[in-house]
């Protein structure tokens, strides 16, 4: 089955280019249905004057929930932050922390722990420690975006390499630490990610040849990278007052329990903020690229006015709630579906597990189907809710056949390697500090620093792998924008995806004739 074939099969479909918000991109010069005139070649669209859509809101529900998730959390982090800064118990907190942290402590036992506490726990002995980590997470994404312009295709295999090496030796510095837990962590971590290396290996030169043309598409829309400076330093911001917070709670009399379970809690409301921060950046990059495939260049006369302007208006009005409810479930739900693929693939003729692992399988790709990336891409086109985006993106694979090249790219995956190995290198840093400071506090600074790294280094990526979704709705959507742009590209993406298919057909009836070899012989009966 070739492209063609595909693109045949698929039913017919109001294309994402006429559907789109004018503000984002123009109408072309297409038949009724989506499809250009001349089947062999389509000539490049004629951009036309429409008039001004508007878009709804989507998702509020979930931009509410978003925006009071903040002013809860960040009243609760200046008033722990607050609480121990220059004196111990200014607000006299301390008095409610044996509700939460001791109850194994009678009031008495609590009274004479807290007397024997250090007064010198306070948010400014440990608010430094991630004075650091902000430092090193803004050096270490400056540098991913400043090296991306000439050394892209060393970054991400350094990235691959070398974050298997660092996991180890974590691991290995934890149980010198006599931090047993987090070695063993660490090292199921480096043993996983260098399982998942070798199960998919074969598909790094494709990757490979993906993100590159991601790369040199980010490096012709300039702005692109403003807007990832741009939503560093809003990040940045509130990671001062959310390292503000964490300070105080680290240096509260709670106990070790208490305070474990107050850092989980703050640590899930980080990851939820930088992931609507992350993904904002994701719509407003995936809106520009797309509008650039569609026009031919962003030099070109018939380039809308300030498109990057009203790419980011909507992503942070209409779009946001649908933004905030995608970046709860899409990181697990991504993560747990790359894990599966690649243990899926080298099982062999193990039929137990491989039971197992399909029905693992089937359940994650049903969920991907109304949780996944691709549904930023047509959140910034068509200004949908969420589901609907997500739901429409994976039919529109499915139904071109491009779903196989899309579970073959390990893009996504190798980015995320990028982004640990930045959160690792974070905490490394500071955690040196923290252990010459205070020996006792390394693996709660340590752990969450890791997090704040990863969370910024995480805004530098999301640029790339917003141009590498955007390329796939894009191929999906009209191929002939794709062969425009890059003819040789066009042409590789062609012969993977061909080979793909084929590839799947092939062990589709190999699955079939040993169903039916198991089937009892008639004659015999």
């Amino acid at each position: 089955m070739s492209l063609s074939d595909s693109q045949q099969r698929r039913p017919q479909r109001q294309s994402a280019f006429s559907r789109a918000d004018p503000a984002c991109i123009d109408n072309e010069g297409r038949d009724e249905n989506g499809e250009s005139s001349d089947a062999s070649l389509p000539p490049p669209p004629t951009p036309a004057a429409v008039g001004q859509a508007s878009r709804h809101w989507r998702d509020v529900f979930w931009l509410c929930v978003f925006l009071l998730h903040l002013l809860v959390f960040g009243f609760a982090l200046a008033l722990l932050g607050i609480n121990r800064f220059n004196r111990a118990d200014r607000l006299n907190i301390d008095r409610f922390t044996n509700l939460t942290g001791g109850a194994n402590f009678s009031q008495a036992a609590f009274v004479q722990y807290l007397k024997q506490s250090d007064p010198a726990e306070l948010t400014e002995t440990y608010w430094p420690f991630y004075g650091v980590a902000g430092g090193a997470s803004v050096l270490l994404a400056w540098a991913w975006l400043s090296l991306l312009r000439i050394r892209a295709s060393q970054m991400m295999k350094v990235s691959i390499h070398i974050l298997t090496t660092y996991l180890a030796v974590v691991s290995v510095l934890c149980f010198w630490a006599e931090h047993f837990f987090w070695g063993v962590v660490f090292a199921v971590g480096a043993a996983l990610q260098f399982l998942y290396v070798m199960s998919v290996l074969d598909r790094f030169p494709f990757t490979m040849l993906v993100l590159q043309k991601a790369v040199k598409m980010v490096l012709s829309i300039p702005d692109l990278m403003r807007v990832a400076y741009a939503f560093m330093i809003i990040m940045l911001c509130w990671m001062i007052l959310w390292s503000f917070g964490i300070s105080g709670v680290i240096a509260s009399s709670l106990d070790d329990s208490g305070c474990w379970w107050l850092l989980v809690i703050f640590s899930v409301s980080l990851f939820w903020t930088g992931a609507v921060f992350c993904n904002t950046v994701h719509v407003i990059v995936s809106g520009m690229v797309f509008l650039v495939l569609f026009q031919g260049n962003v030099s070109t006369a018939s380039m809308p006015s300030k498109p990057l302007l009203k790419s980011l208006r909507y992503a942070v009005t209409t779009s946001f709630g649908s933004i905030c409810y995608g970046s709860l479930f899409t990181a697990a739900i991504r993560t747990l579906r790359w894990k599966i693929r690649g243990i899926r693939s080298k099982i062999g003729s193990n039929e137990c597990l491989l039971c197992c692992v399909d029905f693992l399988f089937h359940l994650v790709e049903t969920l991907v189907r109304f949780f996944n990336k691709y549904a930023y891409v047509e959140i910034a086109v068509n200004g949908k809710g969420f589901n609907s985006s997500a739901r429409d993106a994976w039919e529109l694979f499915q139904s071109t056949g491009i779903e196989a090249l899309v579970a073959y790219d390990c893009s996504g995956a190798v980015l995320l390697m990028g982004i640990i190995l930045g959160g690792l290198i974070t905490g490394t840093c500071t955690g040196v500090w923290t252990w010459y400071k205070r020996s006792d506090k390394l693996i709660m600074v340590g752990s969450t620093a890791i997090l704040m790294g990863m969370i910024l280094v995480g805004l530098a990526v999301v640029v790339i792998e917003s141009a590498v979704t955007s390329i796939y709705v894009c191929y999906a959507e009209d191929p002939f924008l794709i062969q425009r742009w890059d003819a040789e590209f066009f042409d590789q993406m062609s012969e993977a995806l061909h080979e793909r298919l084929q590839y799947r057909s092939a062990r589709a009836r190999q699955v079939m004739d040993q169903r039916f070899d198991q089937l009892p012989d008639e004659s015999h009966v």
